[in-house]
């Protein structure tokens, strides 16, 4: 037996044979030609090709795995709209006089090469986009469909899947994910947590010789065992087992209230992107949505979002949930989430710099679009509005001061929405965990973002894959803050929630029940499983 290690994704188990994916893939000659404008030809007729797949995949995306995963294909679009990108082909293919294939090989190694290289996991991330876009360009000026066929569920290796590999897979082959690279933040991993299977990153390049060998993946450890022995394999079958059992336990508490055994009463919602991601909060039993992030609107728009357009978005998920509270962040644009059309500044720090309730309070005509877009749509059902990355008394007093304009547009213009509509802000900055006591005069409720909360504390890029050991949310100093936000907002009757990645940590459940937390906002796939937790304490 052979056991190889690597970090996990996804804590859960199969056994199964494996797949080496793409194990057979064609490698690019360079061939010299002497009409390198007939080159140029057959490279742009790929690109518009190629285009016309990526959204095809897009379509196909966002029924299988939502709209905030597909998005990575419209980016794909993007990437090959970019001049930097084809003119890098365009002129490798004049000066070296080769053919196109070579040229989109070569320019793709460079761009890759220069991604991997930077110190941002996002960006490092970004090579395998740069790969797979061209590797499409590739297979459509050789006539080559790409596609790699699985032929039974296996477990499936590779050096890092593509976004295209992994939505084009037929997800009934696919019992788990081992990468040689990738991050938190690959499709890979994206993927596995959304079809809830193991997935194991970083575990170093594995020999193709044990294509087709039996192997049973731990996510739980990050394990893969290769041809494991009988003792593995009956200890595989005992936790396999126990697994398959809980998950039908977790089934039945749909429908059941989320409760401590004493009667304290927790409620219980989910965090979306989008209207597409409401079915997955349905069928989890979710009590309410407690974060839906605006932002993804405009990411995939290529202007700014019409009043309209924001409206018929935020209508669809208020009357999806019939009558359920539906919280709304307003948008959330800077750091990690750039857009063009925004034109925002180069920052040294985005993440310190020029984002959310920044660009809302200085570009406050674009704010009052969303601002009405919202309001609007509260007479379709239960939507509270929601400030992110709040610091001072004075934004949260500037931000309410728009939603009364926005307020009495509507009125004037004889436009029906809910007079009494709840406002609250997030709470992920030490300033605003701080004078939370001065904030909650002026809002509804709080919700904590404790994943920039933990950022912004500790004084640790989370984008900076060298700073996770040092990465520390369960940090005395976390946790005080949250409780002194709790104590705060119930001292002036006000309700508070955790919406980031600490909601869904089972560890830490208890003890913010013990604290006194009123609501939970998690991934749609968690909400059973904490569900499970609260209701088993006392």
């Amino acid at each position: 037996m052979l056991e190889i290690n690597g970090k996990s994704v996804y804590n859960s188990l199969c056994m199964g044979k494996l797949y080496f994916y793409g194990m057979n893939k064609r490698t690019v000659k360079r061939e010299k030609t002497d009409t390198p404008e007939t080159e140029v030809r057959r490279f742009m007729s790929a690109l518009t090709a190629a285009k016309k797949e990526l959204h095809e995949l897009y379509e196909k995306a966002l029924l299988q795995v939502g709209e905030d995963n597909a998005q990575i294909f419209q980016i794909h679009t993007m990437m090959l709209d970019d001049e930097d990108f084809y003119g890098a082909v365009i002129n490798t293919i004049n000066v070296q006089k080769v053919n196109a294939e070579y040229a989109v090989s070569y320019t793709s190694d460079i761009f890759a090469r220069t991604f991997r290289e930077m110190d941002d996991e996002y960006m490092q991330a970004r090579a395998s986009d740069v790969c797979d876009i061209s590797e499409r360009l590739i297979n459509l000026l050789s006539d080559n469909s790409g596609t790699d066929t699985i032929p039974e569920p296996s477990i499936i290796i590779a050096d890092d899947l593509t976004p295209s590999e992994t939505v084009q897979m037929d997800k009934d082959k696919i019992l788990g994910f081992v990468t040689f690279r990738g991050s938190q933040t690959s499709h890979t991993a994206i993927l596995a947590r959304t079809m809830n299977i193991p997935a194991v990153i970083n575990t170093g390049e594995i020999s193709p010789e044990h294509h087709g060998k039996t192997a049973i993946l731990d996510g739980f450890s990050g394990a893969l065992y290769i041809d494991p022995d009988e003792l593995t394999i009956q200890e595989y079958k005992k936790r396999k087992a126990l697994e398959e059992e809980r998950a039908k336990l977790l089934s039945e508490l749909r429908g059941k209230p989320t409760e401590t055994k004493s009667h304290k009463k927790v409620n219980l919602y989910a965090n979306i992107g989008s209207p597409r991601d409401l079915a997955a909060a349905v069928q989890n039993d979710a009590e309410g949505i407690g974060l839906f992030r605006s932002e993804f609107l405009y990411l995939e728009a290529s202007d700014f979002p019409t009043e309209d357009e924001q409206f018929r978005k935020y209508k669809e998920v208020a009357e999806g949930m019939c009558g359920k509270k539906v919280i709304v962040r307003t948008m959330d644009i800077g750091a990690d989430k750039q857009i063009d059309y925004f034109k925002l500044p180069c920052e040294d720090n985005p993440a310190l710099g020029f984002r959310a309730i920044r660009i809302c309070l200085t570009d406050t005509k674009m704010f009052k679009t969303q601002l009405r877009a919202l309001l609007r749509a509260s007479a379709f059902g239960n939507i509270s509005i929601m400030f992110p990355l709040i610091t001072s008394l004075s934004e949260v007093i500037r931000a309410k001061a728009l939603v009364a304009e926005a307020m009495q547009e509507l009125e004037d213009e004889g436009i029906p929405y809910k007079k009494n509509i709840e406002t609250g802000i997030m709470i992920e900055t030490p300033a605003a965990a701080i004078i939370c006591d001065m904030l909650a005069p002026e809002v509804d409720f709080f919700s904590i973002g404790t994943n920039d909360l933990t950022q912004y504390t500790l004084a640790l890029d989370r984008q900076n894959s060298a700073l996770e050991p040092f990465f520390d949310p369960h940090h005395p100093a976390i946790l005080r803050l949250i409780e002194n936000v709790i104590q705060n907002a119930h001292k002036h009757g006000k309700w508070v929630g955790i919406c980031g990645e600490l909601a869904a940590d089972l560890t830490l459940t208890e003890a913010f029940v013990n604290m006194g937390i009123d609501e939970l906002s998690v991934s749609p796939s968690f909400v059973l499983k904490v569900r499970e937790k609260i209701r088993d304490l006392d």
